[in-house]
């Protein structure tokens, strides 16, 4: 209570003596806006032009741990399906042939086993890379190199370098989001942040271990104080944050805790909505493959939540299914991994096409 403004016993004002006694707050009003503004300004996570104009906006890194085979989806043998059962180099193994046949598929003619029905509807959007290599063929290194180009160093991932470069579309929610992370091979390096602020690490939503119907993101809530009694709260604690950080200014990772608690405070109102999938219509769920005893629910429900984090301004999304490192009976560990995850994919590029969506997101299979 402002004792220079003091109530009327009758409790009104006129509108004369309103904005008489009022008038000093509009300073007050522009001051808090002009604030806020610059503090949207200094904040990382704003999105950025790059120095090239650029097509793609967004990336959806769909991640197959443990490797499909490469002659059995995309990279058509001819000569070694011709030559199966035949004598290897080691005398004592055979040589496998392929297990699925194969099309040429839409205008371009792609090449797909019937390994992946679905997502071969979509081969004249589809550009298959047949070069790609790790510099080790162990689980751990490869997958580090895949995610952050070295397994010697530690190194930021793909994902937090693009937020670092490019920043996010929507300040209220993370600029790279992983869902059901690996916890081993890596773990959280592969989409940590190394010398990048802490800021621009991925938020983890579940682990590959937890259902994503059960996934939740931890300490987003708080039971004990409301949105008003948090606010206060963090402004003491950032109080504190920024004295550290002027008493050190070549230290980024205070300036990183600051502005990942920040986030977190705004994450509170947006990110629940946009993981929750029960608002959803039915010909939409059927499209990811989504529903209860359906073996591609589980992952139907990241692709579909990939795509609401997409439309939401996420910079960078991935999302992950586990069990295709096959050494024995493979042709049946396959047809399990495709049927999980085969329509879902396609669903997800359906999608995108009919949201507008597909021509500026990379899709990264």
């Amino acid at each position: 209570m402002n004792p220079a403004f003091p109530i009327q016993t009758n409790g009104m004002f006129s509108r004369r003596e309103m904005l008489q006694k009022s008038s000093a707050g509009f300073g007050a009003l522009a001051l808090h806006g002009l604030l806020g503004q610059a503090a949207l300004a200094e904040n990382s996570l704003v999105s950025r032009g790059g120095h090239f104009p650029a097509k793609a906006k967004r990336i959806i890194f769909v991640y197959m741990r443990g490797g499909p085979s490469a002659m059995e989806t995309f990279d058509r043998k001819p000569k070694l399906y011709a030559d199966a059962g035949k004598d290897s180099k080691n005398k004592n193994r055979k040589l496998v042939g392929q297990n699925w046949d194969w099309k040429q598929r839409g205008q371009s003619g792609l090449w797909v086993s019937d390994l992946l029905p679905n997502i071969a509807n979509h081969a004249d959007d589809i550009c298959v890379l047949s070069g790609m290599h790790t510099d080790s063929s162990n689980h751990t290194p490869a997958m580090l190199q895949t995610h952050t180009g070295s397994f010697q160093f530690s190194r930021p991932s793909m994902g937090a370098w693009i937020v670092y470069g490019l920043g996010t579309e929507n300040e209220n929610v993370p600029g790279f989001i992983t869902m059901s992370p690996p916890l081993i091979n890596g773990g959280a390096k592969n989409y940590g942040t190394a010398f990048l602020p802490a800021v621009y690490q991925g938020t983890a939503i579940g682990d590959i271990k937890t259902p994503v119907k059960e996934a939740q993101i931890g300490n987003l809530k708080n039971p004990r104080l409301n949105r008003r009694e948090q606010r206060e709260q963090l402004n003491l604690i950032q109080g504190f944050n920024r004295e550290f950080a002027k008493k050190d200014p070549a230290d980024s990772q205070i300036e990183g805790v600051i502005e990942s608690y920040e986030l977190g405070f705004r994450m509170q109102s947006a990110l629940p909505d946009l993981m929750d999938l029960s608002g959803e219509n039915q010909s939409t769920l059927d499209l990811y493959g989504i529903g209860d005893g359906k073996i591609s629910d589980n992952f139907g429900r990241q692709c579909l939540m990939a795509r609401k984090f997409a439309e939401a301004g996420v910079r960078y999304i991935e999302i992950c299914d586990e069990f295709w490192d096959q050494h024995s009976n493979y042709k049946k560990g396959h047809e399990e991994r495709a049927g999980n995850t085969d329509l879902p994919i396609a669903g997800l590029m359906a999608d995108l096409k009919q949201r507008g969506l597909f021509e500026d997101t990379l899709i990264l299979w």
